[in-house]
């Protein structure tokens, strides 16, 4: 399995444990993945294992939003519109767009395993309502797209299949559509989970386009150096995420020897993917907190 093949299973895995999917439907997404039954019944039992020895510790965090409160952002948001542009290699790239009025920058925004969804298209949106133009690629383009998938297991097997290549030129093209959409303006990346681990691919193979970056509790990759580029990196984590967290030192340590801008947010009490308003994972109060410092970040490094 490739990195990224690996880090879907284990989350797949890690919903399983944490009660968030049932053994069948684990077992059939795993197969999804091209995982023989024995390999998924073993990855079960270990992450399994994992989850009994591991016991992080956090402090208590301060009072929660209303869960029934706008998400981070969203009082301001801009509608996210659909628009196509030239990829490489002559393929056509889906994407949502969404233009501030005035824009003080531009972020490329990069989407879970789960494909473009209408979350992603949300945060698209708000983070032109903060100012700053918003371009999220859908990376399912050459399979058609993520609304052919009805099932959307299916869609995050597909993901899984394509080489890391093609997310790197994909990415690639969409920073340069960006740029070309906000002319003279810095450019960001930020991304979420599977999109996270992409920010930091993005940053080790060298994208000296970028000004700044974001990954929200994405893996660093194994061996990684950031090379080549110049970016200032919020990277943002969940306390309660220890498989992602454990790639924090790397992370820490190659953008240290790097000599790049960095801080690091941990959100007290909050798991893997807290900033989705539409999972079962979301922390509002740590939602909230982590939008601030990144809108922060964005004004001091690219407005």
């Amino acid at each position: 399995m490739t990195p990224l093949q690996r880090y879907i299973a284990e989350e797949i895995a890690t919903d399983h444990v944490e009660g968030l999917l049932s053994r069948r439907e684990a077992l059939r997404r795993l197969g999804l993945l091209g995982m023989g039954a024995p390999a998924a019944v073993a990855l079960l039992a270990s992450c399994a294992e994992s989850a009994k020895q591991s016991t992080p510790t956090t402090t208590a965090a301060g009072p929660s939003a209303s869960p029934s409160s706008a998400p981070p952002g969203a009082a301001n948001a801009v509608p996210a519109t659909p628009i196509t542009f030239a990829g490489p290699e002559g393929r056509t790239l889906q994407a949502a767009w969404a233009e501030a009025a005035q824009p003080r920058g531009g972020v490329l925004v990069i989407h879970e395993n789960r494909g473009l969804t209408d979350h992603i298209r949300s945060v698209t949106g708000r983070f032109a309502g903060a100012g700053y133009s918003a371009l999220a690629v859908d990376l399912l383009s050459e399979e058609g797209g993520t609304a052919t998938f009805t099932d959307q297991a299916a869609a995050t097997a597909a993901l899984s299949r394509i080489p890391q290549d093609r997310f790197l030129a994909d990415l690639r093209a969409g920073l340069t559509e960006l740029g070309r959409r906000v002319p003279g303006k810095r450019l960001a990346a930020t991304g979420f989970c599977f999109g996270g681990g992409l920010t930091w691919l993005l940053l080790t193979s060298g994208t000296p386009e970028l000004a700044a970056a974001t990954p929200f509790y994405g893996p660093f990759p194994d061996g990684g150096h950031v090379t080549g580029s110049t970016a200032a990196v919020l990277a943002v984590y969940g306390a309660l995420d220890t498989r992602v967290d454990a790639s924090r030192p790397a992370a820490e340590a190659a953008l240290d020897q790097a000599g790049l801008p960095h801080e690091s947010y941990v959100a007290e009490n909050a798991d893997h993917a807290f900033f989705n308003d539409t999972g079962p994972r979301y922390q509002p109060t740590a939602a909230a907190e982590a939008w601030r410092r990144v809108i922060d970040w964005y004004g001091r490094y690219l407005a």
